[in-house]
C-alpha cells in the first residue's frame, strides 16, 4: 500500500539542529587596542573559552588574512577592521548595549561583537560566552547570530560583602573574586556593592586572606578594570549624631575608605539594621559625608533608605525630602522600610529616583520568605540555604519594577547565585524567560551538553519547597534527574561549585522527606501505643511508646543520602569556601 508522509513545518524545523560554525582555531581580534574594559573583555573572552575547551585563542589587533575570527570592538573602532558590507549590519545603540552577529556562511567563519561603548563590549563578550557550544577542543557557534540590545534597568548590581557574617565570602581571594565579578559581568550586572571595614560584624574571620581594608581595595580596582560600578552599603552605627565630636570622629572615619579606594560611583546609607539615628541627624551627617567623599570622587552618589523608622521618623525623613537637598541623589526601598514601594514612590520628590535593595538570599524571617515553607526544611536549613528561586525572583522582580528604577540585591554569600542571575537578566531585558535565563546558566557554567536538563533541575529544586514535604513525591524524581545528571557528568563539570550547590539541595531534600516520613511513622505508631493505655497499664503504654520514639529512625539508603549530603559539603568547602556547618 502506498504511504504518503506529510511533514509539518514547525516539527520538522524544530527537529533540524542549529547550523553552527567552528572557531576551534580562531584569532580574537581586538579593534584599536586597549581600554581596559576592552582589554578585559578579550582576556575575558580568551580566559573562559579556555577553562571549557582546552583552546588558547590569541588576541590580536588585526584581522587575520585567513582562518575563523571573533572581532571585538566599539563601532568607531569597527570601522577600521571590518569590511563595509559586515558594518552594515552593525548599529550604534544606547549605552551598555550591544550587537553581536555571527557568519559561518562564508569562508573563514566571522563572530562580531560592537559594543556601543566600552562596557557594551565587555557585555556583549559576556552574551557571546553564554551562546559559544564550548567543550574539550570544541568551539562553535549557531550561525546565522543576530541581537542587538541593550539594558532596560540602568543599575544592576549585586552586594559583595567581605565579612564573618557571610557563608563564604570571607574566605574568597582576590582570584576568587575576580572571577566571581567576571560572572556577575557575564550575566549583566553592572554595579557591585562593598561593606566598610566597621559594620555589624566580628572584626576578623579565621577565613580572611586578607585584611578587610585591603580586600575592600582590590575589589574595587577590579570593578573599576572591567569597567563597573561600585558602591559602598555604609551603616551609620555610631550611638549618637546629635553630638558633634562623634559626627567629626565619624567624617574622619568614612573619609580614610573614600580616600584609600580607587573607584567609587555611590554610596548607600541604610537608616538601620544596623544604625538607628533620627533623620534630621542622620541627614546632617549625610551631607557632610558626602562632601568627603566627592572630594576625592567627585561624580559619586550618594542614596538613603528609611529602613527601620518609626511612623514618627518615617514623616519626618518625607519632609526633609520635601526640601530637596542637592546632596542627595535617590532614596532607597529595603527592608523593614514602612509602608509599601509605591507609597515611598509617591511620597518622594521626582527628582530622586528609587533604587530597589531587594533581599534574595534569605529564605525565613526576610523580606521575601518561601511561602508556606514546610516546617522541616525551615527548621533545619534557615535562613540562609541554597535557595535557587528563579521563579519567585521573576515574580518578585516584575512586581516591583515599575516603582523602582534601579536595584542592587542584598546577597550574604554566593547560596543565592542563581538568584543573583534571575536578576541580573531581567534587568536587561524584564521580558525575557526565566527558562532562557537558567539554559544560558547552565550552558556557561556547567556545560553545552547539560544546558537545558541543569536549567529544568533548578527548577525542580523550587518545586520541592511548594507545600508539604510529606506528600511532594517530585522531591525523589528531582534527585533522579541529578543523578543521571551526575553519572554523565565529566570531572570539570562535578568540580563546579554551581553543580556541586545543585546536587547538594537534591540529595538533601531528599534524604529530609525520607526523615520526615519515617520521624512521622514513629510518631504514630507512638500515639497509637498512648491509646491503648485506658485498656492496658499506663507505664507500660508510655515505654512502647518511648521505645519507639527512641529507635534510629534512618534505613540504609536513608542514611547512604545523608553521606552524600556530607561529602558535597566537604566538596563546597573545599570549591568555593562554602560554610554549611557553622551557627
Amino acid at each position: 500500500m502506498k504511504k504518503t508522509i506529510v511533514l509539518c513545518p514547525a516539527v520538522f524545523l524544530a527537529a533540524v539542529p542549529c547550523l553552527a560554525a567552528s572557531f576551534r582555531e580562531a584569532a580574537i581580534v581586538l579593534a584599536n587596542g586597549g581600554g581596559s574594559p576592552r582589554e578585559k573583555a578579550a582576556l575575558m573572552l580568551a580566559g573562559e573559552i579556555e577553562k571549557r575547551t582546552q583552546l588558547r585563542l590569541p588576541i590580536v589587533s588585526a584581522l587575520p588574512a585567513e582562518g575563523p575570527a571573533i572581532v571585538l570592538g566599539r563601532f568607531e573602532d569597527l570601522r577600521r577592521v571590518l569590511p563595509a558590507a559586515t558594518l552594515r549590519l552593525l548599529s550604534n545603540g544606547p549605552a551598555e548595549g550591544f550587537t553581536v552577529l555571527s557568519s559561518g556562511a562564508g569562508s573563514p567563519p566571522l563572530a562580531v561583537v560592537c559594543g556601543n561603548d566600552d562596557r557594551g563590549v565587555l557585555f556583549g563578550a559576556g552574551y557571546l560566552l553564554r551562546k559559544l557550544r564550548m567543550s574539550r577542543q570544541r568551539l562553535d557557534l549557531d550561525d546565522d547570530l543576530r541581537v542587538a540590545t541593550a539594558p532596560k534597568v540602568p543599575i544592576r548590581g549585586h552586594q559583595l560583602g567581605y565579612r564573618p557574617k557571610t557563608n563564604a565570602y570571607d574566605a574568597w581571594s582576590v582570584p576568587m573574586w575576580e572571577q566571581y565579578i567576571r560572572d556577575l559581568a557575564v550575566f549583566g550586572a553592572n554595579t557591585i556593592e562593598l561593606i566598610p571595614p566597621r559594620s555589624d560584624d566580628d572584626d576578623d574571620s579565621p577565613h580572611f586572606p586578607l585584611p578587610k581594608m585591603e580586600m575592600m581595595i582590590e575589589m574595587s580596582r577590579l570593578a573599576s578594570e572591567y569597567g563597573l560600578n561600585v558602591s559602598i552599603w555604609y551603616p551609620a552605627m555610631d550611638k549618637d549624631y546629635s553630638n558633634p565630636q562623634t559626627v567629626e570622629a565619624a567624617v574622619k572615619e568614612w573619609e580614610i575608605v573614600f580616600r584609600r579606594l580607587p573607584h567609587i560611583d555611590a554610596i548607600f546609607v541604610p537608616g538601620g539594621d544596623p544604625g538607628h539615628t533620627e533623620p534630621k541627624y542622620l541627614m546632617a551627617l549625610l551631607e557632610k559625608q558626602a562632601a568627603s567623599l566627592r572630594r576625592y570622587h567627585p561624580k559619586a552618589e550618594v542614596w538613603i533608605s528609611p529602613q527601620s523608622f518609626s511612623a514618627a521618623w518615617t514623616d519626618e525623613f518625607y519632609s526633609i525630602l520635601d526640601k530637596e537637598p542637592a546632596w542627595l541623589t535617590g532614596v532607597v526601598f529595603g527592608p523593614q522600610v514602612r509602608g509599601s514601594l509605591d507609597e515611598l514612590r509617591r511620597r518622594t520628590p521626582k527628582r530622586y529616583p528609587v533604587r530597589f535593595y531587594p533581599d534574595i538570599t534569605h529564605s525565613i524571617h526576610a523580606e521575601f520568605p518561601v511561602p508556606a515553607w514546610d516546617f522541616a526544611f525551615a527548621s533545619t536549613e534557615g535562613r540562609e540555604t541554597i535557595n535557587p528561586r528563579p521563579l519567585d525572583e521573576a515574580a518578585i522582580f516584575r512586581r516591583y519594577q515599575s516603582q523602582a528604577s534601579a536595584f542592587v540585591t542584598y546577597s550574604e554569600g554566593c547560596n543565592d547565585d542563581v538568584n543573583k542571575a534571575i536578576w541580573s537578566g531581567l534587568g536587561w531585558n524584564p521580558d525575557a524567560s526565566v527558562k532562557d535565563i537558567l539554559t544560558d546558566f547552565g550552558r556557561y557554567f556547567i556545560g553545552d551538553e547539560m544546558a537545558d536538563s541543569f536549567a529544568q533541575g533548578l527548577l525542580a529544586l523550587e518545586g520541592n519547597w511548594r507545600g508539604p514535604l510529606l506528600a511532594n513525591a517530585s522531591v525523589d524524581v528531582t534527585l533522579q534527574q541529578f543523578q543521571d545528571m551526575e553519572r554523565h557528568a565529566s570531572p570539570r563539570e562535578k568540580l563546579s561549585w554551581r553543580f556541586q550547590q545543585a546536587l547538594y539541595r537534591a540529595y538533601y531534600d531528599a534524604f529530609l522527606r525520607d526523615r520526615l516520613i519515617a520521624e512521622t511513622g514513629q510518631q504514630i505508631r507512638a500515639l497509637g501505643a498512648l491509646e491503648n493505655a485506658p485498656s492496658s497499664d499506663s507505664l507500660s503504654a508510655m515505654d512502647t511508646a518511648a521505645r519507639i520514639l527512641e529507635e534510629d529512625p534512618l534505613n540504609p539508603h536513608t542514611r547512604a543520602l545523608r553521606a552524600r549530603v556530607f561529602e558535597l559539603a566537604e566538596a563546597l568547602f573545599q570549591s568555593i569556601h562554602m560554610q554549611l556547618s557553622v551557627p
